[in-house]
């Protein structure tokens, strides 16, 4: 199931999200004339900053979600002869050509399902030697929000998962990539207490948990996971990576 997002909350809610964007796009070595993807564009935050690193080059902002690519269109309007808007699933074949130069990626990896399909998915529209930067939620990421969801309803903790370095390398190597870092970095955040924070957990986090709740449930719902973590502060851990396209262009065989 392909998840919703109230977008133009997410765009004023998540300084977070686009605060660490911000520093992956500055990781991209870019001479401003390059083809980037940005995989998983979101409300356009960081799609617009990374604009600002590209004044001669193109974006491809590139979203699962409807609304996320609304919100971004709206962002980025006066952009908009720089900027194709793409709708698809990072899990299948990307419908992306000729292949980019690089390719972006902030908070979005956790969502997609299967890591080797994506992977090879972004090796497969990325050109030789071409850069891959991405940040996303790596293992032990929110686990004091997960440690509350163990205890609610049946203990669902949501579609999204956190893997580790040591995995996500043997990944990319498999897909094709080479010069792989791959690193964790815990970004503990605090936020207003009250309204706020449940707002951005709402909007941010539990949105599958709501999914699958009637409405009139979802602000019970959210204020007990609020009221039972330590305080207002997300146990935050971002997986890094920066990786290069493989020159040879080959990949290892498996699964289509």
């Amino acid at each position: 199931m392909i998840r919703e997002w109230d977008a133009a909350t997410y765009d004023r809610v998540a300084d977070p999200q686009a605060r660490w964007g911000r520093e992956v796009v500055d990781r991209l070595v870019l001479r401003g004339d390059e083809r980037v993807l940005d995989a998983g564009c979101g409300s356009g935050r960081v799609t617009e900053y990374l604009l600002e690193r590209l004044p001669r080059g193109r974006v491809i902002a590139l979203d699962v979600s409807t609304t996320m690519l609304e919100e971004a269109g709206r962002r980025l309007a006066t952009a908009s002869g720089r900027v194709d808007f793409v709708l698809a699933d990072l899990g299948d074949p990307l419908p992306v050509e000729p292949r980019v130069d690089a390719v972006l990626s902030t908070a979005t990896f956790h969502w997609v399902p299967d890591h080797d399909a994506l992977f090879r998915n972004l090796a497969a529209v990325l050109g030789p030697g071409g850069q891959l930067a991405a940040q996303w939620g790596g293992a032990g990421n929110i686990a004091s929000i997960r440690r509350v969801l163990e205890t609610i309803g049946d203990g669902w903790l949501g579609p999204a998962h956190y893997e580790t370095p040591q995995a996500t390398r043997g990944r990319l190597e498999r897909a094709g990539f080479t010069d792989i870092q791959a690193w964790l970095q815990p970004q503990p955040t605090r936020f207003e207490p009250g309204e706020p924070f449940e707002r951005f957990l709402s909007t941010v986090i539990l949105g599958p948990q709501l999914a699958r709740l009637p409405a009139s449930e979802w602000e019970g719902f959210v204020r007990h996971v609020a009221n039972a973590l330590p305080g207002p502060e997300i146990d935050y851990v971002r997986l890094n990576i920066l990786a290069r396209r493989s020159e040879s262009g080959t990949t290892e065989a498996g699964p289509g």
